[in-house]
């Protein structure tokens, strides 16, 4: 497999390969180059350093999928809280029945949980499915029209308020998202000794768990971050979307990340946390031949059982994020570093 990093013509974002990255877990074990779509041109170089590190270690970046949901909350107006409670009773006594309404509104659809909050006379209920190799957006919507008729056909005092309640939550910064899980919730990790991160990322194992715990953790928090602790996930997640034909503004809760460091025996230990990362190997996006021709080489558009496609493009995506944070922590170490790669990279100035 080629390493050379070379532009696609055909995609209207200039859009490069990069890799290989060497990825083992629960999901997938291999090794393959992934597309990213970007202005950003330091990008690039960036991902493929820390992809470079992935193929000198054992096992590469170890990536686990932890669980996958996709979700949608509705809002019902009932005649006061007493009532609310009372479908909330209802919904739980008949779990059955609305499993047997999802799953006859797709093939593909499933109801695995719920979760209510009530606000006066307000009723949000959280129904969260699986969508097999879909994101699930229009999945989850269309079952939650059937859901809200069914539920109104049978629980007296209720009346329709919104089939979307924004505690769902779509492409929105909330806590919900990472509590409950909204998408595929990915971890990778990986170990480097610490002669790679002297070589080739020009630091140490120390000054990277120093940097993350002062920038990531404190920094993040004085800043006011919301369920986030990352340097730039969104940087790899919007090139990894507008590549593989997702819906890019998932990237306001895709990014709602936790990056941790820590030094293990001399070596550095570093991993992405990544709950709720929205993505699917079929539906809108997918017919533009370009996205057609890169979920191929990335191997997720093969025969598969259902879902399986999917949660491989969600390991490659974190992987990348992994690559890309990892990179650009580094960096960050050395004084003047950073903006000498975007001034060589993006102006063309030669920096010597």
């Amino acid at each position: 497999m080629s390493t050379a990093i070379t532009p696609d013509s055909a995609a209207p974002v200039p859009l490069k390969w990069v890799g290989p990255l060497r990825v083992s877990g629960n999901v997938m074990t291999g090794e393959t180059e992934v597309p990213l779509a970007t202005y950003e041109s330091p990008l690039w170089p960036s991902v493929r350093r820390g992809a470079r590190l992935s193929t000198m270690v054992e096992g590469g970046i170890t990536a686990t999928l932890v669980d996958e949901r996709m979700s949608r909350s509705v809002l019902f107006e009932a005649d006061d809280a007493g009532v609310a409670l009372a479908a909330v009773q209802w919904l739980t006594a008949h779990r059955s029945e609305l499993e047997q309404v999802v799953a006859g509104s797709s093939r593909f659809a499933r109801l695995i949980d719920l979760h209510v909050q009530i606000a006066a006379n307000l009723l949000f209920v959280r129904f969260e499915l699986t969508t097999g190799d879909a994101s699930g957006h229009n999945m989850v919507t269309n079952a939650s029209d059937r859901l809200m008729e069914h539920v109104l056909g049978r629980v007296p005092g209720l009346r329709y308020g919104s089939v979307s309640g924004n505690f769902c939550s779509d492409k929105k910064a909330t806590a919900v998202n990472g509590i409950l899980g909204r998408g595929k919730n990915v971890v990778t990790e990986i170990g480097l000794p610490r002669r790679l991160v002297e070589r080739f990322l020009h630091t140490t194992p120390e000054a990277i768990v120093q940097l993350n715990i002062r920038k990531n953790l404190i920094g993040t928090m004085l800043a006011g971050g919301l369920r986030s602790a990352n340097a730039h996930y969104a940087n790899m997640l919007l090139a990894f979307y507008l590549a593989t034909g997702q819906d890019a503004a998932n990237i306001v809760e895709g990014s709602q990340g936790l990056t941790h460091a820590e030094v293990r025996d001399g070596d550095l230990y570093f991993s992405c946390t990544l709950p709720n990362l929205i993505v699917g190997s079929v539906g809108n996006g997918k017919g533009l031949d370009f996205v057609e021709e890169n979920l191929r080489r990335i191997g997720c558009r093969e025969e598969r059982e259902p879902g399986a496609n999917a949660r491989r493009l969600a390991v490659l995506c974190a992987a990348t994020v992994l690559c890309g944070e990892l990179s650009l922590l580094a960096a960050q170490t050395n004084p003047g570093e950073l903006m000498a790669a975007h001034l060589t990279l993006e102006r063309g100035q030669a920096q010597g």
